[in-house]
Parts: C-alpha cells; structure tokens; sequence
C-alpha cells in the first residue's frame, strides 16, 4: 500500500497567514452581451483559466437544483463572473468551456461538470480536476482548495460558509458573492501556475 502524503488539517491551516486573493477592481461581472464579447475578447489567447462554479442551494427533501447559476474564469490578474440568466453569457460560457485548446483547472469539478452539460449541453473539454493531480502526487483524493492553498503556498484560504450558502441566482450579486466567487477560481490557476502544469 503506497503511503499518502500528510495534508494539513483544519486547525493547521488556521495558524497559516492568509492568502492573497483578488479583490473587486480585479473582478468582472458578465452579466450582458455586450459584458460576454467583451470577456471572450479579452479571455482570447489564455492558455489556462481557473475555473469553478455556483449554484443556488436547495434545501427542501427532494428540490432539485437547476444550477449552476454562475460560471467563474480566473487568469492570475483578473476574474471574470459569468452570470447565466442571459442567452449570450451563456453561449459564450459555453465557447470557452468547449475549447480543448483551454485547460480550465478547478476543485472537485465532477458535480460542477455534470451541472454544466446539463444547464448548458456543451462538451466540456480541457478541464482539469486539481483534486486529481494532488492524488497522483500522493496526496488525499479530497485536497479541495484549502488543503492545495495551505501545501503549495503554506497559506489559509479564506472561505465564508454564509456567502457559500446564499443565493446565486440572485441577479444582483454582493459584493462579498463576487470576491467569494471570483477567489476559487483564482486560487485554482495559482496552484496550477506552482505545481508547474
């Protein structure tokens, strides 16, 4: 049996500084067509993104989530939010998501995928689970982005279970939303960016 790699736990990570993280000058909502062209436009000739998404939460027994709700891209300067509401956000979404020339590296992107073909029925290619590449390296299946932020770069990520659990689908999105949002997929095109990928 191959031993796994020690990955730091919740209360080891606590001790750790915070991670640097995008703030809203650096983050772009795509909520309009003309907000799509012009992400697509600037997202042009980007070899690797960050990647992840939202979906409002369900909590009755057997409600059925018809997310996600938002689509979030990160190079290591900037993030794009793409709200799926309107028909041209999604198309282009849907563009970037389908180029096999794009790696869009994320966490624990199985139910994001699945999520994804279903709202959007792309053929996603070049994504990338980040969870997986830690497990080949002899890390836990799980590492997720608190566990890759505290390894790779000996730092806390910060993530607010309240702001985890509000409503996507909410046109207007907070201020802390957007920063939530735009951090995972930034945090992800880091450790890609380290581990060298």
């Amino acid at each position: 049996m191959t031993e796994r790699l020690p990955t730091p736990d919740k209360d080891q990570i606590a001790l750790l500084g915070p991670f640097d993280r995008l703030e809203l000058d650096a983050i772009e909502l795509v909520a309009t067509p003309g907000q799509a062209a012009r992400a697509l436009s600037e997202l042009a000739g980007e070899r690797a993104l960050g990647f992840d998404t939202e979906s409002k939460p369900t909590f009755a027994r057997n409600e059925a989530s018809d997310g996600p709700h938002i689509v979030q891209l990160s190079t290591r300067d900037r993030a794009w939010i793409f709200q799926l509401e309107d028909a041209a956000c999604r198309a282009a979404v849907a563009r970037l998501l389908e180029s096999p020339a794009l790696v869009k590296a994320g966490f624990g992107l199985g139910d994001d995928r699945r999520r994804i073909v279903s709202k959007l029925g792309v053929d996603l290619q070049g994504v990338l689970d980040l969870n997986e590449v830690f497990r080949e390296r002899g890390y836990r299946k799980d590492m997720g982005v608190r566990g890759a932020v505290a390894v790779v770069f000996n730092r806390r990520f910060i993530k607010s279970k309240k702001v985890a659990t509000s409503n996507w689908a909410n046109p207007t999105l907070s201020d802390a939303q957007k920063v939530y949002a735009a951090n995972d997929a930034y945090a992800a095109i880091r450790v890609l960016e380290q581990l060298g990928l």
